[in-house]
């Protein structure tokens, strides 16, 4: 099996830490996106829209992040436990996922970018949506995981972007439920941590 994409992104790490936890190995090749290593003929027969990260596995080549930790749940994961064959709690799971492309993506995962990456992007209008995502998400963590006493695909899919959240500027103070749920998410055998940046980052936002 092998991951292509680079170290400093969320979704590939979102991929990284769902193959360490279920124990699956595996090689990673990086891309030199700088270099238009992702716009090669090679790589757009596996990406057409160019995007990392991009897993390979026999003759499955699958690319976006999501589709890929969906891919590995339904393959590696026999007895279900990262994503339920239950409808609802399927559903469930599938929110988290939505949640992950749309509200994280546009919100934190945006911010960072900005600072990490120097995007051209609204900063002011990505960091309130981080901050609106986390009032919400502040309020309905009643369990240890987001969805309860376990972890699911929801816990991996959500995880990379709010946990370097401060990366982007968006600080983790005020969510005493969200730093508890990314103390337990770290906690989990075969946890792998991403790389950190702290550029543009208040050292006591990053430490909070």
């Amino acid at each position: 099996m092998k991951l292509h994409g680079i170290p400093l992104s969320g979704h590939t790490h979102r991929v990284q830490l769902f193959l360490s936890l279920l124990g699956i190995p595996y090689e990673f090749a990086g891309v030199d996106l700088a270099a238009g290593g992702n716009r090669t003929p090679a790589f757009l027969a596996m990406s057409p829209f160019g995007e990392i990260p991009v897993l390979e596995d026999g003759d499955v080549v699958l690319a976006d992040s999501t589709a890929i930790l969906v891919y590995l749940a339904l393959q590696y994961d026999a007895g279900a436990h990262w994503l339920p064959r239950e409808p609802l709690a399927a559903a469930r799971v599938q929110r988290w996922l939505s949640t992950a492309s749309g509200k994280i993506a546009y919100g934190p995962a945006a911010a960072r970018l900005v600072t990490v990456f120097g995007a051209g992007i609204d900063h002011d209008v990505v960091k309130a949506i981080a901050v609106r995502l986390f009032d919400t998400m502040e309020g309905e963590l009643a369990g240890p995981f987001l969805l309860g006493a376990a972890p699911t695909l929801a816990d991996v899919a959500a995880y990379s972007y709010i946990a370097h959240a401060p990366e982007g500027g968006v600080s983790l103070a005020p969510y005493p439920r969200i730093r508890a749920w990314l103390d337990r998410v770290r906690a989990l055998p075969g946890f792998v941590a991403m790389p950190s940046s702290v550029a543009g980052v208040a050292p006591e936002e990053y430490a909070s």
